[in-house]
């Protein structure tokens, strides 16, 4: 009889320790240590290959190269964010806050997929009724879709094998369990081992893979993080539980683009694909406001107008506080003090917020003068023309650095009735934008000798 090995594992990062501590000295996370019990199996089907033979070493000049081959999901969005679309024999994960829409965009994605390959969909927190309604309440078609209620690994992979779909779909990973641990099923070992052979079926047998994945309350990927290295592209699924509209973002790719964006609304038949991404983002006031401006940030390969909003007040603490809702509070901190530090502008004693409307999150920073624009408008109480888009990074030294895709950037916003753009000057390009001023500078103090005119 096999001995029964007993060790303790974090739930967060997968560091295994011979006995219980606090505190993870892998990730430092406080009381994520939990028991585990292990047998070991002499026999493990893992490594027995599904494809059948034996792996034999290659020379790269001898190996044949196939034509990519992407199969559509229907979804013009979730395929941009793919990359073009699914490639076969790839494993996909895809994670979101609960009921934020992950498996209602999967039932339409492969709705759309069954039409021209096989799928079969495997559900271990619903049962196939429940499936069945969400499927009928949205319309779908259900004759080519096939359904498995099981949260056993070898189970699930006994039927694909025998039924050999092109798509396999495991909502979610963290209620799947295998044989070959004898720990409950979401610890850290049977997730990772659940889709280790996972992942090894769909790459063998060239089958398309999807994965569910829970978030922890910080909004990360909730068990090891080498899950996210097993697979080959992370997509995050994100949005407000008030907010109907939804955005996937793609973290990880090997196939496509990292960071691109497809925006979705939430409807009674299911996620409808917004066409035109910068709307939902842009605010229209019938009389122009202060504090706010408009600005072109670049998502992946698609640029988008995004309103960026500050309020500059008296504070009543000692301490002034600095939020900043959408952009790096860090950030906004070292912008505040350039604009001191260049421009003589003081905001010590003033309470500092910023918020990007819609939810947004900007990464680049390329938000850097937009920002300080919006505090100014703020701090003086006058609002900027509603017709003026800015963008750049701003230096240490006072210096505005160009950003990449700035002629992308300039086309969205004319596209949109913008008028005046004030760019780094590095960002300026010979061909010129139909009926919009560009004012290219070099420096802080150029940027905001426009605004005292």
């Amino acid at each position: 009889m096999a001995k029964t090995k007993l060790t303790f594992c974090c739930q967060t990062c997968g560091t295994l320790y011979p006995k219980w501590t606090g505190q993870c000295t892998g990730c430092h996370a406080w009381n994520t240590i939990v028991e585990e019990v292990s047998t070991p199996v002499t026999n493990n089907p893992r490594f027995q290959g599904y494809a059948g033979g034996e792996a034999l070493i290659t020379r790269m000049a001898d190996v044949t190269l196939q034509d990519e081959l992407r199969l559509s999901s229907g979804l013009q969005e979730l395929d941009r964010v793919l990359g073009g679309g699914i490639i076969k024999g790839s494993a996909i994960l895809i994670g979101g806050d609960p009921g934020i829409g992950k498996s209602t965009i999967l039932l339409q994605a492969i709705a759309h997929l069954s039409k021209a390959a096989k799928v079969l969909y495997v559900t271990g927190e619903e049962s196939p009724q429940q499936v069945t309604l969400r499927a009928r309440r949205l319309g779908l078609p259900e004759n080519q879709l096939w359904l498995l209620a099981d949260t056993h690994v070898e189970n699930i992979l006994n039927h694909a094998q025998k039924e050999k779909p092109q798509v396999l779909v495991i909502d979610s990973i963290q209620t799947m369990h295998t044989s070959l641990l004898s720990s409950a099923p979401g610890s850290v070992g049977q997730v990772r081992e659940s889709a280790m052979q996972l992942v090894s079926f769909a790459k063998q047998t060239g089958t398309a893979l999807f994965l569910v994945g829970h978030v922890t309350k910080e909004g990360s990927l909730a068990g090891p993080r080498v899950l996210e290295h097993m697979v080959d592209t992370v997509l995050y699924f994100e949005g407000e539980q008030d907010n109907k509209h939804r955005i996937i973002r793609a973290v990880k790719n090997r196939f496509g683009a990292v960071n691109e964006l497809g925006i979705f609304a939430m409807t009674e038949k299911g996620l409808r694909e917004v066409s035109h991404p910068s709307a939902i983002f842009l605010s229209r006031y019938e009389q122009p406001v202060s504090g706010s401006i408009i600005t072109a940030t670049k998502e992946g390969s698609r640029p988008l107008l995004v309103e960026v909003q500050a309020l500059v007040d008296q504070t009543h603490a000692a301490n002034p506080r600095r939020l900043s809702v959408g952009l790096e509070t860090q950030r906004l901190s070292m912008l505040l003090a350039i604009l001191h530090r260049h421009s003589g502008i003081s905001t010590h004693s003033l309470d500092v917020f910023l918020n990007v409307v819609g939810g947004l999150q900007i990464f680049e920073p390329a938000a850097d003068l937009p920002t300080i624009f919006a505090i100014l408008s703020s701090l003086r109480n006058q609002p900027l023309p509603p017709d003026l888009i800015a963008f750049g990074e701003l230096g240490l030294a006072g210096e505005i650095r160009p950003v990449p895709g700035g002629q992308e950037r300039l086309k969205e916003a004319a596209k949109h009735g913008f008028k005046t753009a004030i760019i780094p000057q590095g960002n300026v390009s010979k061909k010129e934008v139909d009926g919009m001023k560009i004012i290219p500078v070099q420096t802080l103090k150029e940027a905001l000798s426009y605004l005292e005119r």
